[in-house]
């Protein structure tokens, strides 16, 4: 999928395309870094480039920072900043998104709305890329869980960024929701928020299945004007007329389960997941398959 053009390995700074990014750079993330590079001196890793096929354009597939730190130095008179060090790639699409994605996941501080929206577009990568990963439902998969047989099993999309990202898999999915939910426009709007997008904030606008409901949601917080998406759900829903949707009988019979389930002790707990484990597999499998389409 992706092989490195040794015979390039150094580039002039206005020769690589920076292209169309998941996410800007941050102007103070550059700031910093140009102060790193001045102390130490050099860029000390290497940026990574891709050759297209087609008219051997250069572009950017990780390293935007670098990139454009080595451009400002150079257009502050800074010397030895008119070319950079590279490795090129000769790659599909999908290897050069997932450097991409990676790139950032690894090495960057991102924010809650950058993470959703990195996560989401990994997510659809990689299951094109590896249509084995998506997830089985109902009994098979059950089945393939208690399998000790089974010699080659692949671990789901969430469990695995789990392990890289320090998060629980349910925190993944969670991200990927909301990822999935939000629109390109809706991305930048948000990015514009005064107050930054919090995880709460996610998951809130990650069940919104009203698209424009989601946007004037969307357009309250990137205007400053509600303190978080609940608040700007409220407000939306008191523009329109609507008052506060009263329980039904599944919001009673939850209330009663967790109260129930907070009441048990430890053994009774045990007994219940002893005797009904599996009927709880097989609903969180049915979540999952709506999760994966």
């Amino acid at each position: 999928m992706g092989k490195i053009l040794t015979t390039i390995t150094e580039l002039s700074v206005d020769e690589i395309d920076m292209g169309n990014r998941l996410r800007p750079v941050s102007a103070a993330g550059v700031e910093a870094l140009k102060t790193s590079i001045r102390e130490l001196g050099v860029i000390k890793d290497p940026i990574h480039v891709r050759k297209l096929k087609k008219g051997g354009k250069i572009v950017l597939l990780a390293g935007g920072h670098r990139l454009t730190a080595a451009r400002e130095l150079r257009d502050e008179g800074v010397d030895g900043y008119e070319t950079i060090k590279v490795t090129c790639w000769n790659c599909t699409d999908d290897f050069a998104q997932l450097m991409e994605i990676d790139d950032n996941l690894a090495g960057a501080e991102l924010s809650a709305l950058d993470t959703a929206v990195f996560l989401a577009r990994r997510k659809a990568v990689y299951e094109k890329m590896h249509p084995e990963a998506k997830a089985m439902i109902g009994a098979d998969l059950v089945a393939k869980r208690w399998n000790s047989e089974e010699t080659v099993s692949v671990a789901s999309f969430a469990e695995a960024v789990s392990h890289t990202l320090g998060i629980t898999p349910r925190h993944v999915r969670n991200f990927i929701r909301a990822g999935q939910a939000l629109g390109a426009k809706e991305v930048v709007d948000l990015r514009k928020a005064p107050k930054p997008v919090g995880v709460v904030d996610l998951m809130q606008l990650g069940k919104i299945a009203d698209p424009v409901t989601r946007y004037d949601v969307v357009d309250l917080m990137s205007r400053g004007e509600a303190k978080s998406a609940a608040d700007a759900v409220r407000q939306v829903k008191a523009a329109r007329g609507e008052g506060p949707v009263p329980k039904d009988a599944t919001d009673a019979s939850y209330a009663r389960m967790v109260d129930a389930w907070k009441r048990a002790n430890k053994a009774a707990r045990r007994r219940f997941l002893e005797e009904h484990g599996t009927e709880v597999w097989l609903l969180l499998d049915e979540m999952d398959k709506g999760f994966s389409e």
